[in-house]
């Protein structure tokens, strides 16, 4: 058992390093005065949003300032005060537009359709799609189009800073830029044309209009329920470039603000992340468990056996191997957790996130089976 906890303390070493190295290739967005350089549509698709779109319009009309955008609403079948909230941005703001979005056909998502109506809609030679509960900060318009219009085309993406409450938030939400920063090099995501490098949200998702209809835009991935990563993937397969960048200082959000809505959320996202791969998903379930529940547990043991008197002459070492395993799985999700602006304390919790990580795993594979399946935002999926 000691040669395995030492062995688990190594693949952490060699993974806090990777992370390091990881986190320094993710480039930034800089704002920079003068014209946008080209023209921009936002696209923030709204179903029954009445919580979040009055704030998500206030935030996008003054970061784009003096700047002529659009910034476009689609109503996807609202039944509060969505609509009514839209209007009253409107009418205290040109730029803004008020869409009602059509009925849902066969085969497509929600959130894909919307996104797919909104493009129609739009004029600018760059679409931003945003998400309701994304929040854009002075100067986001700027340093969005500036990395837009240096890379030419393409997408541009980034995971936004991510606001938490609950305890479920707290323990769930930033595994997102866990997984990345451990297992993704940032680098390959814009310096490869391998698929298979890529990440991408939702909420933040800055596309050329050319890029997008080369890559089929939302009607290419219509059917998925994890469309930014489905969209980012096509634009790669059309050739086109994606860049992952730290847009935290300008975007920030608070994807959930129930344990309910935290569980069905990435219930619905986690097995159609990894391919709806049974045998991924198990893997990456295991390997997680091995590297971050099994030092803590060994940890415990063996100090409780040391407390009742029931250490081995061998106790020590494994002791001390469970203590550097557990030491660094802390340091990892600390330097991570520290980069993403999440609080420090945090890291102490790992083990507990990951249990639940996991869970969720399990629960979202369950979920894709006919019987059981997927619900968001009043609509059920399989």
């Amino acid at each position: 058992m000691e040669s395995v906890l030492w062995l688990i303390a190594a693949l952490l070493a060699a993974q806090w390093l990777f992370v390091l190295w990881n986190l320094s290739q993710l480039p930034r967005m800089a704002a920079q005065a003068g014209r946008l350089g080209a023209t921009l549509s936002v696209l923030i698709p709204a179903r029954n949003e009445e919580g979040n779109i009055a704030d998500c319009l206030h935030a996008a009309i003054a970061a784009a300032g003096d700047h002529e955008v659009e910034i476009i609403v689609l109503d996807d079948g609202s039944v509060d005060r969505t609509a009514e909230l839209v209007q009253e941005a409107a009418a205290s703001d040109a730029r803004v537009r008020y869409a009602v979005g059509s009925a849902l056909p066969p085969g497509w998502t929600g959130k894909c359709f919307a996104c797919h109506q909104l493009a129609k809609e739009a004029n600018g030679e760059w679409l931003l799609f945003l998400d309701a509960d994304a929040r854009l900060s002075p100067g986001a318009i700027e340093a969005a189009m500036a990395a837009a219009v240096r890379q030419g085309r393409g997408l541009v993406t980034g995971f936004p800073f991510q606001s938490t409450g609950s305890w479920l938030e707290r323990l769930v939400v930033p595994m997102m830029v866990f997984t990345v920063a451990c297992h993704l090099p940032v680098r390959l995501v814009r310096a490869s044309r391998d698929a298979r490098f890529i990440a991408a949200h939702g909420a933040f998702l800055l596309a050329h209009r050319d890029s997008y209809a080369v890559a089929g835009g939302h009607e290419a991935v219509r059917g998925h329920l994890v469309d930014d990563m489905a969209l980012a993937k096509a634009m790669k397969q059309a050739g086109e470039p994606v860049m992952l960048a730290d847009v935290r200082e300008y975007v920030s959000m608070r994807m959930y603000t129930k344990a309910k809505e935290v569980w069905s959320g990435y219930k619905k996202n986690i097995y159609e992340g990894l391919g709806r791969n049974a045998y991924l998903l198990l893997a990456v379930v295991l390997l997680y468990a091995a590297l971050y529940l099994v030092p803590p547990l060994a940890l415990l043991v063996q100090l409780a056996a040391e407390a009742f008197g029931a250490s081995s002459a061998d106790a020590h070492g494994r002791l001390f191997a469970a203590l550097a395993g557990w030491l660094l799985g802390l340091g990892i999700k600390l330097t991570i957790d520290s980069r993403s602006g999440q609080p420090i304390w945090l890291a102490l919790l790992l083990p507990l996130s990951i249990g639940v990580v996991c869970t969720l795993a399990l629960s979202s594979w369950r979920g894709s089976g006919k019987a059981d399946g997927y619900e968001w935002k009043g609509r059920s999926y399989s």
